[in-house]
């Protein structure tokens, strides 16, 4: 039997949740049963329920060690945040007790001022709400020898506004399940009790050993190598990806995966993935929301367990020049309120029309939404890996595989005035039920591929909440959702039966997604030219994508999909714009320090004993000439590199100097990509080639060849 920490993986599992088991055992039985059922279907917590819940919860904390509780909740950083407040408190004799209320519980008030608004609040209104989530799950957190109660929230302004990543989530998700109810009761399904989305995260990342990481300071302040020669052997054998697991890693991954079953998140697969010292850990799939927390531990658990096995963990999207980068595909798909998939093709020709629904529903979303599905990836580390080394490109597309894009082909081609069910058998509909994963091949290029059974955004980035991503797509599938239902019910209302009116639905939504459908190699040049003559956006810098999320049609989006008001999403492009200028003014200034105190000087030393060696070889009696002039030729060669890396620090200087001057926003966040990312490249370029050229006990940073090979 598969043990972890001495216990089975379903002993240990969700031990540090306050789940239906917990709830059984700390909650009255009635209690329990209200809260289960808000959990499931929804609904709202009254006072007594919320302390009846509290006192549970206070109960189980207090069995398992807690001493302190607090509202965790998903700010504009892209990361978590807590502030812990003790479950002691005084009885009216002035005697030390322990209490937690339902008051503590829904609702708390941490102080807001420092977290990014983009403009919402003004720095002195340091008001902010969190707001219980009772749809995902209470945990207790290991840390320091004590563990906390974590209560999921959300988090509000004042006046009402969301601050946070899982209030726009949770709007996203009524909405799409609102649409999708409405297609399936379409179908016959009046008995549907909820449509909601369900995510699974494949989480990649990077191991460097502690020792080496702490040498590194743009590893330590950035997260990302700024310098760095290639190593003569990366990843060009392909000996990595699926490989033996090193024991060392695999002690890693195995106390990693022991807390998060303990934090009942369902990790599933471990693996090696392309590049040297680069690794995946995937979920199961979940409720967004659930999926959504769980992403965020998952990052949480892998870095302090890192540390404790004397590794750093890498997050950002492409730590190491040259390799592949590090994504987070996040797979997507709907269901009903049975937990069965929407977009599993069905047994009857009828579900299989649901399905395509479905299925053209999303494809509608991208092709009508491309610039906002790129807007919801953008970030100054994505930038990096967009485009190259199985990332997708900037342009967004869909891929569905030759078998479902030889159905929808043959749909688009007919023109019936009445579909009667042995036409849909002839036109393939009644087959998909043998599409699987199987029979479904993949794309590792397409940033949006249909899997089977769920689409694969491939585009998000490793170090990303999957928030955005989850948020963006379930908005404009809703939208697409509710634009074909009103097409299938004016068809209805003309008099046509459901199979004629669907497929008429069908037919105008695949003829007009024909443009963002491309099944061949997204990283070729044609494909770029042909992605522009069928008008799909390529914006492939942060800046430029950034620049859509605020287009008078996102905002009409977003805003029909009941998830952003204008004002909040404008708070969200301010807050990600002045997170790009902020995270590359942060490179750029550590890039000119370690030019100019680590690398400079040494090379300095190197070029004066280079020279040094030449005047006394010059003075050596009976001295080959042609050794000699090799000699002065390297020495000048040398210093001419050296030469040039001085010049790289004064340009980048000056340019970072200038940036600082810049008011606008969206000009200066454009100058740090047109003008200081350029300089940036110059002196790495100039110094890559120091590193080449200097003898390897002199170069003072661990080499690309240490760090992916060296365990």
């Amino acid at each position: 039997m598969i043990r972890s920490k001495g216990r089975s993986i379903t002993d240990s599992f969700g031990l540090h949740v306050f789940n239906e088991q917990a709830m059984k055992k700390h909650l009255p039985y009635k209690a329990s049963l209200r809260l289960a059922e808000i959990i499931r279907s929804g609904g709202r917590i009254d006072e007594p329920l919320a302390e009846e819940v509290a006192h549970g919860v206070k109960e189980w904390a207090i069995a398992n060690g807690a001493t302190h509780y607090c509202h965790w909740f998903q700010p504009m950083t892209g990361a978590t945040a807590e502030k812990h407040d003790s479950l002691l408190s005084y009885d009216a004799k002035g005697q030390p007790i322990t209490r937690f209320s339902g008051k503590h519980l829904i609702q708390g008030e941490p102080d807001a001022s420092s977290f990014p608004s983009g403009g919402i609040r003004a720095t002195f209104e340091a008001r902010g709400y969190t707001a219980w989530d009772p749809t995902s799950p209470i945990f207790l957190a290991e840390s320091g020898g004590g563990a906390t109660v974590c209560i999921p929230t959300i988090f509000l302004s004042y006046t009402g506004e969301a601050l946070d990543e899982k209030a726009p989530l949770l709007r996203s998700m009524a909405a799409v399940g609102a649409a999708g109810l409405r297609v399936m009761r379409l179908f016959g399904a009046t008995a549907a009790t909820r449509v909601y989305p369900t995510v699974g995260a494949e989480q990649e990342y990077f191991l460097v050993d502690r020792k080496r990481f702490d040498r590194r300071p743009d590893l330590v302040l950035c997260g990302r190598t700024l310098f760095g020669a290639p190593s003569p052997k990366d990843q060009q054998l392909e000996d990595h990806y699926f490989g033996s697991i090193r024991e060392r890693v695999l002690g890693f991954m195995q106390d990693a995966e022991a807390e998060l079953y303990r934090l009942g998140v369902p990790v599933k697969t471990r693996h090696n993935e392309v590049a040297p010292m680069q690794y995946e850990l995937a979920a199961l799939y979940e409720e967004a929301n659930v999926a959504c927390d769980h992403n965020h531990l998952i990052m949480e658990t892998m870095r302090r367990v890192a540390r404790r096995h004397g590794y750093a963990l890498l997050l950002h999207e492409k730590p190491f020049a040259g390799v592949n980068g590090s994504g987070k595909h996040v797979n997507w798909s709907l269901a009903d309120g049975d937990g069965r998939n929407l977009l599993e093709p069905g047994a009857t020709p009828h579900a299989n029309l649901q399905f395509l629904v479905f299925l053209l529903a999303a494809v509608k979303a991208v092709h009508d939404n491309g610039d906002l599905l790129r807007a919801c990836v953008a970030s100054a580390g994505n930038d990096h890996r967009l485009g190259a080394s199985e990332a997708p490109p900037a342009i967004m597309s869909v891929f569905l595989g030759e078998q479902l894009t030889r159905i929808l082909d043959n749909i688009a081609g007919e023109r019936p005035h009445q579909v009667t069910d042995q036409q849909i058998i002839d036109l393939g509909i009644a087959k998909l039920p043998l599409i699987s994963r199987d029979n479904t091949d993949r794309n590792r290029t397409s940033p949006f591929a249909f899997t089977g059974n769920k689409f694969e955004f491939r585009a998000v980035g490793s170090a990303q909440s999957i928030a955005p991503a989850c948020y963006t797509v379930n908005a404009v599938v809703a939208i697409a959702l509710n634009r074909l239902a009103d097409r299938i019910e004016a068809g209805l209302r003309d008099g046509a039966d459901l199979n004629t009116a669907a497929m008429a639905a069908l037919t105008e939504a695949i003829r007009a997604t024909a443009p963002v459908r491309f099944e061949g190699n997204n990283y070729e040049q044609a494909w770029a030219d042909e992605a522009r003559r069928r008008g799909l956006s390529n914006k492939v810098t942060t800046p430029a994508a950034l620049a859509d999320l605020v287009s008078d049609k996102n905002v009409g989006v977003f805003a029909a999909a009941g998830v952003f008001s204008r004002r909040e999403l404008e708070s969200r492009h301010h807050v990600q714009m002045e997170k790009y200028c902020t995270t590359v003014q942060i490179e750029a200034a550590t890039a000119m320090r370690i030019a100019t105190t680590m690398l400079l000087p040494a090379c300095r030393r190197q070029q004066a004993e280079a020279a040094g060696s030449v005047a006394a070889l010059a003075g050596l009696p009976g001295l080959d000439e042609a050794t000699l002039r090799t000699q002065q030729a390297g020495a000048v060669r040398y210093a001419s590199q050296v030469a040039e890396l001085q010049t790289g620090i004064a340009a980048l200087e000056k340019k970072l100097a200038l940036a600082g001057t810049i008011g606008a926003l969206a000009e200066r966040a454009e100058y740090y990509c047109r003008t200081v990312l350029p300089a940036m490249a110059a002196l790495r370029q100039a110094a890559d080639g120091l590193e080449e050229a200097s003898d390897r006990g002199r170069w003072p940073l661990p080499q690309y060849w240490e760090m992916m090979f060296v365990h």
